[in-house]
């Protein structure tokens, strides 16, 4: 297929569009089913670097769940526990321990529900079945992988009501080393981002405490790996294998940090044993649920929880998670990792990321406060590496 002819680009005023190789060239991809738009193959060709890269450098399969061209997540293929499980809305799913990919993707859409909501799916392996059961019960606008099993793709197939997109790209596709894009009517041109996010990358510690284990490097490599493909300004929390708040194109560092930290916080209470505890009025979906969890660890909670609104909602009327109780839980939480695309250019965020239990950091360094944001760490023994490499995306 030399080009493909799209109905609309980011808004449907803008036509014609159509996604082609500028040197006549086949495009590297093959739509199995459905007709995907402008925005789809941006979040499609991007999700798919990212899960490539994660694959590469980490050594596991990987999964992103993408909304409007940034990921709410990324993870790699390590189990779930209970807890996990039940969090993200998979506890039933049958032959999920049996799938590293399925989880995956479960701990990838499991971390920011609202926000991936409709999401795009990138997935660095053959979408097995089990994968596919689970992208079959939620609100989902496509997936890119580099093949589907006949199952899974008999599975997807059926997927809003025939119409679910589907995306095989050629996994051994390289693009030119040279990218062009136009603003405004004027061409650009740049080296593609091909710098190599690996654990290298993390040798320069700059903290009194060096003490950087596999699994924190590891944490630290999907961190950077998921900026690299993130709307900058961005920063992103992770722990277990994967991305658990992602704050992405912001002016601010430091909302980048306080966006990122407040997800990774609502990951972790969504874990706690009130919420895992909440029985819910009989007919609540799993959106419907995941929004009310929202409103109940919010300043909102009245909204769900008052005496004339409680019933819809619950079957048993809970007792609220105040913010006294929420802040006693998360102050035990500690192993984080933080990634930032650019340098912290003050010492707020480490103040920030200790709120949320973050325990290890990589960002570029070269900030005239690097010795304020070291110190910083240093107060509470946190390991900091510097990358010296900016990981901005636009």
């Amino acid at each position: 297929m030399k080009e493909f002819e799209l109905k609309y680009g980011c808004n449907p005023n803008q036509k014609p569009a159509k996604i082609f190789m500028a040197d006549g060239s086949d495009l590297p991809i093959e739509i199995l089913n459905g007709r995907p738009g402008y925005i789809n193959f941006l979040d499609a060709f991007n999700s798919w670097q990212l899960v490539k890269e994660i694959k590469e450098n980490v050594g596991q399969v990987a999964a992103t769940s993408f909304k409007h061209v940034s990921p709410t997540s990324a993870a790699i293929g390590k189990k779930l526990s209970d807890r996990l499980k039940k969090s993200c809305f998979v506890d039933d799913i049958e032959g999920l321990d049996d799938s590293p990919l399925a989880c995956a993707y479960a701990r990838a859409r499991g971390t920011d529900r609202m926000s991936s909501f409709g999401d795009w799916i990138a997935l660095s392996d053959e979408c097995d079945e089990v994968t596919a059961k689970i992208i079959a019960r939620e609100v989902s606008d496509g997936i890119i992988a580099p093949s589907y099993s006949p199952k899974a793709l008999e599975i997807l197939k059926a997927k809003r009501k025939g119409g679910y997109n589907i995306v095989k790209i050629d996994p051994d596709y390289r693009p030119d080393p040279v990218e062009h894009k136009q603003v405004f009517g004027v061409t650009f041109e740049q080296g593609r981002n091909e710098f190599k996010i690996d654990a290298g990358l993390l040798k320069n510690i700059v903290t009194k405490n060096k003490n950087l284990p596999e699994e924190a490097k590891a944490d630290l490599i999907i961190a950077l790996i998921t900026l690299k493909y993130t709307q900058s300004n961005s920063v992103c929390f992770a722990a277990d294998g994967q991305a658990i708040g992602v704050g992405a194109g912001q002016q601010s560092r430091i909302h980048c940090t306080r966006l990122a930290g407040t997800k990774a916080d609502l990951w972790h209470l969504r874990q706690s044993d009130k919420v895992l505890g909440l029985q819910f009025a009989e007919g609540i979906g799993r959106p419907d649920k995941n929004n009310i969890i929202d409103i109940y660890l919010s300043d909102e909670c009245e909204d769900v929880l008052g005496d004339d609104v409680w019933q819809q909602y619950f079957a048993v009327r809970p007792e609220p998670f105040a913010k006294e109780e929420q802040r006693a839980y998360l102050s035990k939480i500690t192993g984080v990792s933080l990634g930032s695309d650019a340098f912290f250019p003050f010492s707020d965020n480490i103040e920030r990321a200790k709120k949320s239990g973050v325990s290890y950091i990589a960002q570029p360094g070269g900030s005239v406060r690097d010795d304020l944001v070291i110190e910083a760490c240093d107060k509470y023994n946190m390991v900091m590496a510097f990358t010296g490499m900016r990981l901005f995306h636009h």
